[in-house]
């Protein structure tokens, strides 16, 4: 915590953003609308949205597997050069 605030210090427009933010918290709220926050909707259907974000995670944990694998292949070769 120490370091944030000497960083804020050396860093005007942090402090500035960090004092607007303290002393007018409706300007940083995203709930200060008109509108309640709970009431809000999507409108559309954005499912699309969704395939893409899974489509992407399984691209990661495939990513992965395939690090690992070849880590286990790698850890492998490391040990029967050292038991030789």
């Amino acid at each position: 915590m120490i370091d944030f605030m000497k960083y804020l210090r050396l860093n005007r427009i942090g402090l500035v953003c960090l004092i607007i933010v303290v002393c007018c918290p409706a300007v940083a709220l995203a709930q200060s609308g008109e509108a309640p926050l709970g009431s809000q909707t999507l409108g559309r259907a954005y499912w699309h949205v969704f395939v893409a974000y899974a489509i992407a995670w399984l691209l990661v944990a495939c990513w992965l597997a395939s690090i690992s694998r070849r880590l286990g292949r790698v850890e492998g070769r490391v040990d029967d050069s050292v038991d030789d």
